[in-house]
């Protein structure tokens, strides 16, 4: 069993498609196809049921991957770690962030830190909170950043608060409420809304609010970027709530204070089990210890 083998089955488990894992591979998808398949036979199982219109994973697929995912990490972190014993920090540094991150300029960071650590690759992804979270968990990232309610509880993570922010209504120019103040939930309750997937822990502070207030509403558009929000919202076709550090960076939309609003906390969050040397070097830029919890 080797590594690359390792780094194959991964790919094509993460993107349910050996054409796509081989091009994340960097190798001809016969050649990716060929090592799986002799891995299969050095295992005794088959790790993926292969049709003419997907690609899923067995249950031995599901219990191998897990397992996987985790020697390749230690495989990564020796490396990394004998380049730090010498003074160079070396390896992979995957951040995962929410679309919505207001507290810290991510790109201004990266930058800072490509800089200093040129040896480091850097990967950046984008998801929900709560998916976040897990993939931190699972090795899968070193770092997210994440907008969670008030009432919501981090476990098995290290973590920092970053900022809180309150929710602000965002409407079209020409909208009725445009030329108001602020408004309350009450009043926005007749609105239709169009926000996050339902669940997902950006949705779920808005939801709350709404419930606490004896309220309910219209989320008659549930998609997963800011971006196309906004084009909805440009539209006239909804309206939505988003954290008030964020929205200067929507154009040609209208913002109002809402007097009854959520509060969001940002924080960053890295494993509670182990900090590769390129996540400390990244918390360290951001002057935060990689040891103790929020």
């Amino acid at each position: 069993m080797e590594l690359q083998q390792m780094r194959y089955v991964v790919a094509v488990a993460e993107t349910s498609n050996f054409t796509r894992a081989a091009e994340r591979c960097l190798v001809v998808q016969s050649a990716l196809s060929h090592q799986i398949a002799r891995l299969e036979r050095e295992l005794g199982a088959r790790l993926f049921d292969r049709t003419s219109r997907r690609v899923r994973l067995t249950p031995a697929g599901e219990a191998f991957v897990p397992v996987a995912r985790q020697c390749l990490e230690a495989a990564e972190r020796a490396a990394s770690e004998v380049a730090a014993a010498v003074g160079e920090i070396r390896g992979r540094l995957a951040v995962g962030l929410i679309p919505t991150v207001a507290a810290v300029d991510i790109p201004a960071v990266l930058r800072d830190f490509r800089q200093q650590y040129p040896h480091v690759r850097i990967n950046l992804r984008v998801g929900a909170s709560d998916e976040l979270v897990e993939q931190v968990k699972e090795g899968i990232i070193e770092v997210a950043f994440l907008g969670l309610p008030t009432t919501a509880r981090l476990h098995g993570v290290n973590a920092r608060e970053l900022a809180r922010d309150r929710l602000v209504a965002v409407i079209p120019p020409d909208h009725p409420l445009a030329e108001e103040p602020a408004v309350d939930l009450r009043r926005l309750s007749s609105e239709v809304f169009v926000d996050l997937p339902a669940k997902t822990a950006g949705r779920v502070q808005s939801d709350l609010a709404f419930s606490a207030a004896g309220l309910s509403r219209d989320v008659a558009f549930e998609v997963t970027t800011s971006d196309f929000m906004a084009r909805l919202i440009a539209q006239g076709l909804c309206i939505a709530m988003l954290p008030s550090t964020y929205v200067p960076q929507l154009t040609g939309l209208t913002t109002i204070e809402v007097t009854d609003a959520p509060t969001r906390i940002e924080y960053i969050i890295w494993s509670r089990d182990s900090t590769s040397p390129a996540a400390a070097a990244f918390l360290d830029i951001l002057k935060i210890p990689a040891t103790g919890t929020q």
